[in-house]
């Protein structure tokens, strides 16, 4: 039987990526290989509880949505993970799974959708992100730079530049909550007329930013 460290299920709101807004039910793995300076959800990365896939899909079954999004923590940090998003998609749920990108994605379901978070110097894990995940990105996938400040700006667009990023996926910048202003980023995007999508983390402007499970 195999099995996953889960941290919670619940469903919210869809906050992040061109599906913001949509309700989704949410499966938060536990643990995580990374520390990002900015990260939110430190209380994921010891505190679980052992479930089986199918127990998974029945909870998230429950719900009566069709759209699920597997995140942690860093949920390919567990190999089950791939288990859980073939049985999702078995059952004909839209699946978006967000990673920081430090796995390949080569050998995970096509159907679904991952939204790839590439991490800016101020993250202090900018090294962490697998390249080679770059030629397995399908038009359904989503890369996602989280921005500090202006270095993380330049960085991303750095990085989108080299390795022509506009040309195979949608891009998302997203401001490092209470850190840089977004209208401060807005503005960086407007002048030098960038191809990405600017989002705002929309949970944490619906419900206090520190509760869990929304």
């Amino acid at each position: 039987m195999k099995t996953l460290l889960v941290n919670e299920i619940f469903l919210s709101i869809q906050g992040e990526s061109t599906f913001a807004g949509l309700p989704f039910v949410f499966v938060r793995l536990t643990g995580c290989s990374l520390r990002c300076s900015y990260c939110d959800t430190q209380y994921a990365f010891y505190k679980g509880e052992t479930l089986s896939i199918d127990k998974i899909v029945d909870e998230v079954q429950s719900y009566k949505i069709s759209h699920v999004l597997i995140t942690g923590g860093e949920p390919l940090d567990q190999k089950n993970c791939k288990y859980l998003i073939e049985a999702l998609l078995l059952h004909n749920m839209k699946v978006l799974v967000e990673t920081a990108g430090n796995h390949n994605i080569r050998n995970y379901p096509k159907q679904a959708h991952y939204i790839i978070d590439i991490k800016t110097p101020s993250s202090n894990m900018k090294d962490s992100f697998n390249l080679g995940n770059f030629s397995e990105l399908s038009d359904k996938d989503e890369l996602k730079f989280v921005i500090g400040d202006k270095k993380d700006y330049e960085y991303a667009k750095t990085i989108i530049n080299k390795n022509q990023l506009s040309l195979k996926t949608i891009i998302l910048f997203t401001p490092v909550f209470d850190r840089i202003k977004p209208e401060l980023l807005a503005s960086w995007i407007l002048a030098d007329k960038l191809n990405v999508r600017f989002q705002l983390q929309l949970h944490k402007y619906i419900w206090d930013p520190d509760t869990q499970g929304v």
